[in-house]
């Protein structure tokens, strides 16, 4: 499990990005009350991992967005969705995964992209008591406006950047 944060306004929630990975036919559903940006999230994650250099699973991909009574919008959860994908299938360790909140969009060729409402998301993830939030590069300015965070900026999945990269493709800092 990894997470996210919900906007409702300038108030922020965390959310649980729980993702099973299972036989059967193809198939990638997003459950918990996602709107239509995030569900056309499955294109845009699926082509960035691939585009990274990773696996994209076959099989059933199940993602519970918890909790499912608040609605999730926007472009935001990309990022926390290939985190998931990645610790579910073995590709990066499932306890490194799991110590970020991630809030960024990507893009097919894996850039993670800049957001609106970074600042009110690493607020509320910082009042939830977490301390590591992974951004898109172009609002590593805005995310390091509040206290108590750490962040970690990513541009691109290969070469300079890198779109969470664990394991041997790992910087130093996200390593588990």
């Amino acid at each position: 499990m990894v997470k996210s944060v919900a906007l409702y306004g300038l108030q922020g929630y965390l959310v649980r990005v729980e993702v099973d990975v299972g036989g059967g036919l193809p198939a990638f559903e997003i459950v918990g009350l996602p709107d239509a940006a995030v569900r056309e999230a499955r294109d845009r994650v699926r082509a960035a991992l691939k585009n990274a250099g990773f696996t994209f699973p076959l099989g059933r991909i199940t993602v519970n967005l918890a909790p499912a009574d608040i609605r999730k919008e926007g472009p935001g959860y990309d990022l926390a969705l290939a985190a998931g994908i990645l610790a579910a299938t073995g590709q990066v360790p499932a306890q490194a995964a799991a110590r970020f909140v991630y809030f960024g969009e990507l893009s097919l060729d894996g850039t993670v992209r800049g957001v609106c409402g970074v600042l009110p998301a690493v607020a509320a993830a910082v009042d939830y008591g977490e301390s590591e939030i992974m951004v898109a590069a172009a609002n590593a300015h805005e995310a390091a406006l509040v206290a108590g965070g750490y962040g970690l900026s990513r541009g691109k999945s290969a070469g300079t950047g890198a779109v969470p990269r664990w394991g041997a493709r790992t910087p130093a800092a996200v390593q588990g």
